[in-house]
């Protein structure tokens, strides 16, 4: 494995990523976005999933990117939407990308989900969501963010759909890229109903079904992600590298 550290995407301090890549010179690529509520969290966090992905021959670019308190709504998607153009323009400088996919968990769900729906962040780059392969959208908030919602002196357990909201923005565009959707039968409160809210709001849509790829895993928020677990370690993984290979 190659291991690259903190390459600098942008013009803020926080603007760093980590690339983690096959030994082989071809490879699909997986940009990830970190949890953490948008306010804790880092790129190095998952490293140990990132390790067993690229042992399937799919490299991660893992972002870091600001945060609360430092940051302010919407600093950390202006910077996920950064790090993915700077990605797809200096990749090739380390080896031969395939194809890039955009996906993160929790807050990185949530910002993979903006990414995804909101055309404005990546289109402030020339760039649409069309432009990558795919998306993985694991355990995000479709609903106006709860820390967003603290920010703005809201009771964070209060559902709101506005611009600030990735289901705000589902049919403003005329199709989306496939994308695999992650979620836990016991996931935060309410996360699993915002989930199948956002599948039926696809549907509705008319999003292919075909293009949507549902996996519900037993447990905790985020479980399957701590490396305590392995089984759950595998459990993510697989999802993601079979979702990646599935991808034409």
């Amino acid at each position: 494995m190659r291991r690259i550290t903190d390459l600098s995407y942008g013009e803020f301090s926080a603007n760093r990523l980590d690339l983690y890549l096959p030994e082989q010179d071809s490879f699909d690529l997986l940009v990830y976005y970190h949890g953490g509520g948008l306010s804790g969290g880092g790129k190095e966090k998952q490293a140990h999933l990132f390790e067993l992905l690229v042992q399937r021959g799919i490299g991660v670019a893992s972002v870091e990117y600001r945060m609360y308190p430092d940051a302010a709504y919407p600093d950390f998607i202006e910077d996920a939407a950064c790090s993915a153009a700077w990605i797809k323009q200096h990749i090739v400088e380390f080896g031969n990308c395939r194809r890039i996919f955009l996906g993160g968990s929790s807050a990185g769900g949530y910002l993979s989900m903006m990414l995804c729906f909101d055309p404005r962040w990546l289109g402030a780059h020339g760039l649409s969501a069309g432009d990558f392969a795919g998306f993985v959208h694991d355990a995000g908030q479709p609903t106006k963010h709860f820390n967003v919602l603290r920010a703005a002196g809201e009771d964070p357990r209060r559902l709101i759909v506005d611009e600030t909201a990735p289901l705000y923005h589902v049919g403003t565009t005329q199709s989306y890229p496939p994308m695999l959707i992650i979620v836990s039968d016991r996931d935060l409160q309410n996360r699993y109903e915002q989930t199948l809210l956002l599948l039926s709001t696809l549907k509705h849509f008319d999003v292919p079904e075909e293009s949507v790829v549902l996996r519900v895993f037993h447990g905790k928020h985020c479980q399957y992600l701590r490396k305590k677990e392995p089984e759950g370690n595998l459990r993510f993984v697989d999802a993601v590298a079979e979702f990646i290979k599935d991808v034409q």
